[in-house]
């Protein structure tokens, strides 16, 4: 079981999120917070598994405080829940170690199935803004390159599509370059998806933009 902490300002949502998740049988505490500052506090003092974060808190907002949270334990899942979907927010997020990205119109049930998956080692971004998040980090990713110090088995040609990918391109246009067929490309990426325990292209290109060489 698993200690929750939900990060909102505003109370009645606080009070809605508490209540959703106290019925999950993977929930053991559940710790509120409504500014970044609290939040913080209530890292250091208790054994915190993920934290619910809203982006739109008084003066330390939800990216400040992700980052902090991060750099005292970077085991911590941090969930993003707001009604924010700007392309520079949500790569800032990302940029200061969120785990995952959901708007608050998502059903409490699917929150909670997030919150356990991201817990067990998924990353996740809202549906809604897959394809600008993709775009967003293939743009990002072209200026710099990869230092995966963990080792995945990727092999060198699974290497080379995960380069591809990270540009923005599908299977056609890779199998175009590499002289392959389609259904080649398609085996490498089902591979690689599988090697780096993410779900689909976007947290590919999620997970490879967290070890971007800095």
């Amino acid at each position: 079981m698993y200690n929750v902490l939900i990060v909102e300002d505003h109370a009645l949502i606080r009070f809605g999120l508490k209540t959703a998740f106290e019925s999950k049988n993977f929930i053991n505490e559940i710790y509120e917070a409504s500014t970044g500052e609290e939040a913080i506090n209530m890292i250091k003092n208790h054994n915190i598994d993920a934290v619910i974060m809203d982006l739109g808190l008084p003066s330390m907002n939800g990216i400040e405080a992700t980052k902090e949270i991060k750099t005292i334990n970077n085991k911590i899942k941090v969930i993003i829940l707001t009604s924010h979907n700007s392309e520079e927010e949500v790569l800032d997020s990302i940029k200061a170690g969120a785990n995952a990205y959901c708007s608050k119109d998502i059903n409490p049930d699917r929150l909670a199935d997030t919150v356990l998956s991201v817990i067990e080692g998924a990353i996740w971004f809202d549906p809604k803004i897959s394809d600008f998040v993709l775009n967003a980090l293939s743009s990002e990713s072209k200026k710099q390159s990869y230092d995966f110090d963990e080792d995945y088995n990727l092999t060198d040609r699974e290497k080379e599509v995960l380069d591809y990918i990270c540009e923005g391109l599908n299977n056609g246009e890779i199998s175009k370059i590499l002289d392959v067929s389609v259904n080649t490309v398609k085996v490498h990426v089902s591979s690689i998806i599988q090697k780096l325990g993410v779900e689909d292209r976007t947290q590919v290109v999620v997970k490879a933009f967290k070890h971007l060489k800095k």
